[in-house]
């Protein structure tokens, strides 16, 4: 019983501590790198719920429908792989931008620069 639970719990440890990282890291590459986290627990978590147990890869043969797995899900976590990948990149570009202009890279000294 663990062991079938144990991607739905580790998705969910995964998504806390991305989340954790978030709030408590002041450094904006730091906090990208929660999110990516985030990201990870829950294509885990989008990976988990779509398996079957015993069940074949949803492509075309000749297995019974009975026993595919769900292709949705899969479909589903591969749109958000890519849209991971491109929030993931303008943030980056974002901080690039902020370094340059202010120098640094912690939230509470950009915070402190506005005029």
């Amino acid at each position: 019983m663990i062991l079938q639970n144990l991607p739905y719990f580790a998705s969910g440890i995964i998504i806390i501590t991305g989340i954790l990282m978030m709030i408590t890291k002041k450094e904006l590459i730091k906090i990208v790198m929660g999110l990516s986290l985030v990201e990870a627990g829950v294509n885990l978590f989008l990976v988990a719920t779509g398996y079957i147990t015993g069940s074949a890869a949803p492509i075309f043969t000749n297995a019974d429908s009975d026993i595919m797995s769900y292709p949705v899900v899969q479909a589903m976590t591969l749109t958000n792989i890519v849209i991971g990948i491109a929030t993931t990149a303008l943030l980056l570009s974002f901080i690039i931008v902020i370094y340059k202009k202010y120098g640094t890279a912690d939230v509470d000294k950009v915070r402190r620069l506005r005029g």
